[in-house]
């Protein structure tokens, strides 16, 4: 069986930091969810990690963004990137 999650885990105050970061450049209301999973691709043409970060938000319904990046990695820029899509 293919294992697409990374073993490792990411650091908390990166989770922590790339949360605050979504929740600011969406606008996220204080009862969102939000959800980071990191994993693997081993697809041609795709990163070797991709993060995907689910926003839950009550009455709301559900989004969800990826980048192809670990966690630890994501920027302000590789947000404000998705936010003009």
């Amino acid at each position: 069986m293919l294992n697409i999650f990374n073993n490792s885990r990411p650091d908390p105050d990166a989770i922590a930091r790339v949360k605050a970061l979504f929740t600011e450049a969406f606008e996220l209301p204080e009862d969102t969810m939000l959800s980071l999973a990191e994993l693997r691709c081993h697809e041609p043409d795709c990163p070797t990690i991709e993060t995907v970060i689910v926003a839950r938000v009550q009455d709301a319904g559900m989004r969800e963004w990826r980048i192809g990046k670990p966690i630890a990695e994501i920027t302000e820029a590789d947000i404000a990137l998705i936010n003009c899509d």
